[in-house]
């Protein structure tokens, strides 16, 4: 792992200054990763690794990320390859599928944050994407808590209805249409989920086809993958996510049968506030309606006792 930038001071959410550190991490066939690291502030708690979203980058977690190290957490964001500040050149060169994503990219981040903080406690923080692809990362269990925000599986007649009614044209239409002509997925033009590389954009096509989602396309060795992961899983969703429906959050905590589970489903008014949807846990304006009350917690469950 080598540091790419000077540290960045910025004020974080808790009104500590976060040191903020662009940083390279390498994957085990040697492709670069953009990372950031967010030092703790004040008595050290634990690690997270946020595991990002499909074709989100890792700047959507910068809001989370100052906060929780502020709170005294060790935190790493990245990009998955192709994605955000990993993108190097044009999507057509990059070959990755969302199993490279989780065997390869996430495995060396995972790994990189523990080495760096040595026996702290450490959680994934998962976003949509990074909740399904646990049981592919060979390293999964350096983990020690699983906290899975708006995480479901993708199946598209367990859509939300606003997603679902839109997904036919995705699936059927634009995916197979673009996808050979452009090379990759070009999802950002279209304002339709983002640029995503052709073996990541046509596996997902085929899991979400799928009512078992991945492990429908997978069969029985992907399901032994999900019963074999034991980490604790706390798993939060909302009301008026306009992609995860109920439905597809059972359907995906289903599949971890090994891990004890705990689940908290929460509406706009339950948190005080307009709208969450599928994206808007990591504003900064979550931090009290969301984050103190709800992710703290499950951080703080296997958080050290605060030490200097």
């Amino acid at each position: 792992m080598n540091a790419t930038a000077t540290p960045d001071v910025a004020v974080g959410e808790v009104g500590e200054l976060v040191a903020e550190r662009e940083i390279e991490v390498s994957a085990r066939d040697g492709v670069p990763l953009a990372a950031t690291r967010y030092d703790g502030v004040g008595p050290t708690r634990g690690a997270v690794l946020v595991v990002p979203a499909m074709a989100v980058p890792q700047r959507l977690y910068r809001p989370i990320a100052r906060w929780l190290a502020g709170s005294g957490y060790e935190v790493m964001t990245f990009d998955y390859r192709g994605m955000g500040r990993s993108r190097r050149g044009s999507l057509r060169r990059v070959e990755a599928d969302i199993l490279t994503w989780a065997e390869l990219d996430t495995a060396a981040a995972l790994a990189a944050l523990r080495e760096e903080t040595g026996d702290l406690p450490l959680t994934w923080l998962a976003h949509s994407l990074g909740g399904q692809i646990v049981p592919f990362v060979p390293n999964h269990d350096l983990a020690d808590k699983l906290v899975m925000v708006a995480c479901g599986s993708g199946y598209w007649r367990d859509n939300a209805p606003p997603t679902k009614r839109k997904v036919p044209l995705l699936w059927w239409g634009l995916v197979p249409l673009l996808t050979p002509l452009f090379g990759y997925f070009p999802g950002k033009r279209l304002g339709v989920v983002g640029d995503v590389p052709r073996g990541a954009i046509r596996q997902w096509r085929r899991w979400c086809m799928d009512p078992d989602y991945v492990v429908g396309v997978l069969g029985e060795p992907a399901r032994a993958r999900f019963a074999g992961v034991t980490t604790p899983i706390t798993s939060i969703s909302f009301t008026d996510d306009e992609m995860m429906s109920a439905r597809s959050i059972a359907k995906l905590d289903s599949f971890y049968t090994g891990a004890a589970h705990t689940a908290r489903r929460l509406s706009p008014a339950d948190l005080g506030v307009a709208r969450v949807g599928h994206f808007g846990a990591f504003r900064a304006a979550m931090r009290e309606p969301l984050w103190e009350p709800h992710v703290l917690p499950a951080l703080a469950s296997i958080a050290t006792a605060p030490s200097s």
